[in-house]
């Protein structure tokens, strides 16, 4: 029935977070187009607009930014885990941020507009999306915390206890950039570690 093997493991996960009949799943199905991608590919360039969710199957990805001329990760989407620049999804409008692959990845794309376009036929999905936007808030909650209450290096252990595996892949200077210290500072906090 399917013709990837990666598209019934995306459909686990989503099941695992709301479950879906088999006419949702059915509807989905279609939308859903899974592709290799190699490191450092722009997935969603910076002033475009939001017009895709993106699920990392394997691999890593961030979105990003230019402030003063400096690359700033904003935030890291690792195995398992969806992306999306949603300010820019929401509102429609282009912003500043863009979002690329860190490391080769596998990547399940999902084009907006249809994925909304099944809300009416199935709001089972419409309730899945709400849950992810939710949980994705509740993460933006948590980093904002982090930045404010703990250290450099308790956020640097957070981000490893997600997936060190992962973690040990992705260049210094953009886990030093999400962490907002230095890559000095970060290379401290590593040779603490070992």
């Amino acid at each position: 029935m399917f013709m990837n093997g990666e598209i019934p493991g995306f459909l686990r996960y989503l099941n695992n977070i709301s479950p879906l009949s088999e006419g949702a799943q059915a509807a989905l199905i279609p939308l859903l187009r899974v592709e290799g991608i190699p490191a450092k590919h722009t997935l969603q360039a910076i002033n475009s607009s939001c017009k895709t969710l993106y699920f990392i199957q394997e691999g890593a990805a961030r979105i990003y930014y230019f402030k003063d001329d400096k690359d700033v990760t904003e935030y890291f989407a690792l195995s398992q885990s969806m992306i999306i620049r949603a300010e820019s999804l929401f509102s429609g409008l282009p912003t500043v941020k863009g979002i690329e692959t860190i490391l080769p990845s596998t990547i399940i794309s999902i084009p907006a507009h249809f994925f909304f376009k099944t809300f009416s036929e199935w709001p089972e999905i419409e309730r899945l999306f709400h849950l992810l936007i939710r949980a994705s808030y509740l993460e933006t909650l948590v980093r904002l915390e982090q930045l404010q209450f703990n250290t450099a290096h308790e956020r640097y252990q957070k981000l490893l206890e997600a997936s060190p595996e992962l973690v040990q892949k992705i260049p210094l200077k953009h886990i030093a950039s999400f962490l907002g210290i230095t890559q000095v500072s970060l290379s401290r906090i590593r040779a603490d570690l070992r």
